[in-house]
């Protein structure tokens, strides 16, 4: 099993690639390397593996979080998950389930949201496009302080609200505010339910 994340940028067209693209690459070689793992295409299109499928939330949140911290500019994410049936040196020339999902959530799903899941199993696709729909109602509207907020926390689990008000160079006070504005907590319970889901569809396979 592996997930494969199909995606474009909102609004590349509107602003310099220069500000965006290197941004794109730095999260992706977290991941991986290109064009094995990673590949974009048509300038702002793009396709990732991400073999811990357990994980794939959480990097299409940060993800998010990474280009909404840029002035008007917003992205579509499509994650697939499944078998891979065929591996290749270039990503986009890969195939199986996986890769599939991905495309179909991405030409079909993504028509409804800017962020779609699709599974081999039924349930967890129902509750998902429900859930992930509610969650974007928050997503999509995140300021700049609010996507920053998020990353940081993002990037610093471990850390206090205390420190990472100090690294924002804010107040706690203010701190506090843009964990609610940015509907951090919910958020972050939504990534759990995804992770405990996936990881008891992982045991009974």
């Amino acid at each position: 099993m592996t997930s494969v994340i199909t995606g474009d940028i909102i609004n590349s067209r509107d602003v310099s690639a220069e500000t965006w693209l290197p941004i794109l690459k730095q999260n992706f070689n977290t991941i991986g390397k290109t064009p094995k793992t990673w590949e974009i295409f048509r300038g702002d299109s793009f396709q990732i593996e991400i073999e811990n499928i357990t994980e794939a939330l959480l990097f299409a949140i940060e993800l998010k979080t990474s280009i909404k911290k840029i002035k008007d500019l917003d992205i579509r994410l499509a994650i697939g998950i499944g078998a891979k049936n065929f591996d290749a040196m270039k990503i986009t020339e890969a195939n199986g389930e996986a890769f599939i999902n991905s495309g179909y959530a991405f030409d079909h799903l993504l028509k409804k949201q800017n962020l779609a899941l699709k599974t081999p199993w039924k349930e967890i696709n129902e509750e998902f496009e429900v859930s992930l729909g509610l969650s974007l109602l928050i997503m999509d509207n995140w300021t700049i302080n609010s996507a920053a907020f998020v990353k940081m926390y993002l990037e610093n689990p471990e850390s206090t609200q205390k420190v990472i008000a100090k690294k924002l160079a804010i107040s706690e006070s203010n701190a506090s505010e843009r964990r609610k504005r940015a509907g951090f907590d919910e958020i972050m319970k939504l990534e759990k339910r995804y992770r405990t889901l996936i990881n008891q569809k992982l045991t009974n396979l």
